[in-house]
């Protein structure tokens, strides 16, 4: 289990840092096109998600491979589960069904990791 754990974290982590890279480093207008939501929000929120994200994606590796302060593990996954559930609400309420998926299974897998390093498996 605990290989299944951080395969999780790291396909967590890669996703995440991805995605936070690119909306850290592209302006609003340059993630509309393939972002839709990001109309509806301004771009230092944008920034601000994009921080959130890559600061997740470092807390769900580096505290574990480092044993420093593992329990920011299960935290890191507990806050990107709590920003898939507010992605999704985003893409429902804007009828971007498509996108619910994705925030589905990145939700899933954060809950899995959670609930992995709170209880049974944790370092």
């Amino acid at each position: 289990m605990n290989v299944a754990l951080w395969i999780a974290a790291s396909v967590l982590a890669l996703a995440f840092a991805a995605a936070g890279l690119m909306k850290l480093t592209r302006p609003k207008e340059a993630l509309a096109g393939s972002q839709p939501w990001t109309e509806d929000f301004s771009a230092g929120t944008i920034k601000l998600i994009g921080a959130l994200e890559v600061l997740g994606a470092v807390g769900l590796i580096l505290p574990g491979i480092t044993g420093i302060a593992p329990i920011l593990v299960p935290l890191a996954a507990t806050g990107l589960a709590i920003i898939m559930v507010l992605a999704a609400i985003t893409h429902i309420r804007r009828h971007e069904a498509s996108n619910v998926i994705a925030n589905v299974v990145l939700l899933a897998l954060a809950v899995f990791v959670a609930w992995g390093r709170f209880g049974p498996y944790a370092f």
